[in-house]
C-alpha cells in the first residue's frame, strides 16, 4: 500500500483587521480545506482526523479569541512537525494606526472589545496574548498591501500554482445580449459572414465549410491570432488576481458562425495546456 500524502498545513494567525480571511480566502480558493478560529484545544485532533480522512491541504486560522492558551501552540507545532507535517506558519502584522483606520472603515467590533476600551487598547493586549505565534511565524506586514498583493504573497510563500484551473470560451449572438458572466468580450462582427453564403447558412463554426470559408479571410487569422497575443500576456495577471475560472466571450451576430469558429481556435489552442470549457450559448446542441 502507498505511503499516505503529507499533509501541509497553513497555520494563519495576527492582528485583527490584518487580512487573515483574506489569506485563508485565497488558500481555499487554491484547494485548501480552511477552517477559521479554530479553538487550540482541538489542533492536534483536528490534524489527526482530516490526515486520516486524506486531506493533504489544509488551512487554519488561530487568533487571540484563544486567549492564554497561545502559550502552549509552540509545543503542539513542534509535536505536529515530528509527526511529519509540512507546517507552515504565517503571522500577519500592520501599523496600529493602519489597523485603527481599518476597524474605522469597516465599523467592525475588535474581538476583545468591551466596556470602555479602545482600539488601541485591545491591540495592545492582542499583541501580548498573539506573541508566542508571532515569535514562531513568517511575519508579513500587511500595512501597505492591497487584497490582491496579499494573495499573491501568500501563494507564492506557499509555493502554490497561480495558474487558470478552468479557461471557458463561450461564443454568443450580440442579437441575445452579451453573457453576464463574461470576464472578456471580444467582437467578431467585423469578420465576413457565413450567414450570406446560401450553402454555409444552415451550418455553424463547427462545419468545415464555414472553416474553410473563413480560414480563407486573413481578417479572421489576424483577430484569431491579436486575442490569442492578448490571452498570451494578460491570463498571467488575471491569475495572480486569485481567478481560478475565467470567461472570454466571443461575439457575431447570430452566435452560430464567426463567433463559434473563433471559440473552436482557441479551445485548439489551449486545450492542451488547461483545462478548457467551451460553450456555444446558440447553438441547441450545446
Amino acid at each position: 500500500m502507498p505511503a499516505a500524502a503529507r499533509m501541509l498545513l497553513a497555520l494563519i494567525s495576527g492582528l485583527s483587521g490584518s487580512g487573515k480571511s483574506i489569506a485563508l480566502r485565497a488558500l481555499e480558493d487554491s484547494g485548501f480545506n480552511c477552517i477559521d478560529n479554530l479553538p487550540l484545544a482541538l489542533l492536534g485532533e483536528t490534524v489527526r482526523i482530516l490526515r486520516e480522512a486524506g486531506t493533504t491541504r489544509l488551512a487554519l486560522s488561530i487568533d487571540a479569541r484563544s486567549g492564554s492558551s497561545l502559550q502552549a501552540l509552540p509545543g503542539f507545532l513542534d509535536q505536529l512537525k515530528a509527526q511529519g507535517t509540512d507546517l507552515r506558519v504565517i503571522f500577519l502584522d500592520a501599523r496600529d494606526h493602519t489597523l485603527v483606520r481599518r476597524f474605522a472603515e469597516t465599523r467592525r467590533r475588535h474581538p476583545l472589545a468591551g466596556g470602555d476600551r479602545t482600539i488601541e487598547e485591545c491591540l495592545r493586549e492582542e499583541r501580548q496574548l498573539l506573541a508566542p505565534v508571532a515569535e514562531y511565524g513568517h511575519h508579513i506586514d500587511t500595512s501597505e498591501l492591497t487584497p490582491i498583493r496579499l494573495r499573491d504573497w501568500i501563494k507564492k510563500l506557499l509555493e502554490l500554482e497561480t495558474d487558470l484551473r478552468t479557461l471557458v470560451l463561450e461564443s454568443f449572438g450580440y442579437k441575445a445580449g452579451v453573457p453576464l458572466d463574461a470576464d472578456l468580450v471580444f467582437d467578431a462582427r467585423c469578420l465576413p459572414n457565413p450567414f450570406y453564403e446560401p450553402g454555409l447558412r444552415a451550418l455553424t463554426g463547427r462545419d468545415a465549410g464555414v472553416a474553410r470559408f473563413l480560414d480563407a479571410a486573413p481578417q479572421a487569422g489576424a483577430l484569431a491570432t491579436d486575442i490569442t497575443a492578448f490571452l498570451e500576456r494578460w491570463l498571467p495577471e488575471y491569475a495572480r488576481d486569485n481567478r481560478n475560472y475565467f470567461t472570454v466571450a466571443i461575439g457575431c451576430t447570430g452566435g452560430r458562425h464567426r463567433s463559434v469558429y473563433l471559440v473552436e481556435q482557441l479551445a485548439a489552442k489551449y486545450g492542451p495546456r488547461m483545462n478548457v470549457l467551451v460553450r456555444h450559448r446558440e447553438l441547441a446542441e450545446t
